[in-house]
């Protein structure tokens, strides 16, 4: 995967439980994070004394950030009503040249702030809350 354009991975989310999917406001900045827990089975019997992981085991999650300026004002509310009605719809992660996320998120925080001769901007983080799924661009 060559350079990319940070402006090019986007944060879409399903509006209205319809599968009808809009990039969530105007972010400037993103980051996508996978994580995968390690269940170490290491025992005394375990060859040289190596520590041992059990395969398959352990939670996967995804955690995705982005700050940014408002890109209208329907994106904008449905952030917040995602995160006041604490819901989880579907997110949809497009990263070039790698692939498309998507999964149930939940917005874990939703920060706000201006200054006096400037736009006003917002930080907002995600935490997967369910069966993740990847699309390969191929």
């Amino acid at each position: 995967m060559g350079a990319q354009n940070g402006k090019d991975l986007l944060i879409k989310v399903d509006m209205d439980g319809s599968g009808s999917f809009e990039t969530l406001a105007g972010l400037r900045a993103t980051r996508v994070s996978f994580n995968a827990e390690a269940v170490d089975v290491t025992s005394l019997e375990s060859e040289g004394g190596w520590r041992e992981l059990l395969a398959g085991a352990g939670v996967r999650s995804v955690a995705i950030s982005g700050a940014g300026v408002f890109k209208d004002a329907g994106t904008d509310a449905r952030a917040r009503q995602i995160f006041f009605d604490s819901q989880v719809p579907a997110f949809r992660v497009i990263v070039p040249d790698f692939g498309v996320i998507e999964a149930p998120f939940q917005v874990t925080g939703l920060e706000y702030a201006g200054s006096h001769n400037g736009e006003a901007t917002y930080e907002l983080s995600l935490a997967s809350a369910g069966a993740v799924t990847f699309t390969s661009a191929a």
